[in-house]
């Protein structure tokens, strides 16, 4: 793709996990000026995470959209609209991103908290994209930085979530450690 441009995602929950999508090329990167949050929606009985404009910065994977065909990538966020980020507001735009933009939930689809609890499947997705990617610090980073926490569905034997990836007893312990430090109450399905 040597000279390549490409129109780009940030992408800072499931789409950090390069396991759970094809899109490349791709780079870890710091955004400011948006915060990660978990949020409900009409669409889907458990919360995911999504973005806010807000004065703090979050680290996520910058991921070529080749050809500018976002259909399948639209598809899978179809919570979420698309937003245009400025270059000056991540710590380094790889050369080859024409433009990069950020999913955010449509608040047209947006709920109040309530009290459906988070994939553990999902978040295990998640943490073990965020290892990959910035290890173990930036997986720290990743729960001091993201807000709305709420109980949590402990799907590791059957999971809920279609895109979940096998993950090891370290990057469960991982999870499962952080989650204590927050003192999330853990549900059965």
């Amino acid at each position: 793709m040597t000279g390549d441009r490409h129109p780009a995602f940030f992408g800072y929950g499931s789409l950090v996990n390069r396991a759970t999508h094809d899109y490349a090329p791709g780079e870890p990167a710091r955004l400011a000026g948006w915060r990660r949050v978990w949020r409900h929606t009409r669409l889907r009985p458990w919360p995911y995470l999504s973005a806010e404009p807000a004065e703090a910065e979050i680290d996520g994977l910058v991921a070529a959209v080749p050809r500018d065909d976002w259909a399948l990538l639209d598809q899978r966020e179809a919570a979420y609209l698309r937003h245009p980020l400025a270059r000056d507001r991540l710590t380094a735009t790889p050369g080859w991103a024409r433009r990069v933009e950020i999913y955010a939930v449509d608040e047209a689809h947006g709920l109040p908290a309530n009290d459906q609890p988070i994939l553990l499947s999902y978040l295990d997705t998640v943490v073990q994209g965020f290892l990959r990617e910035f290890g173990e610090p930036g997986v720290a980073r990743f729960f001091a930085t993201t807000t709305s926490w709420t109980a949590i569905l402990d799907d590791r034997a059957a999971p809920h979530y279609t895109r979940h990836q096998r993950t090891t007893a370290a990057e469960r312990r991982l999870t499962d450690d952080h989650l204590d430090a927050l003192g999330l109450i853990r549900r059965r399905p």
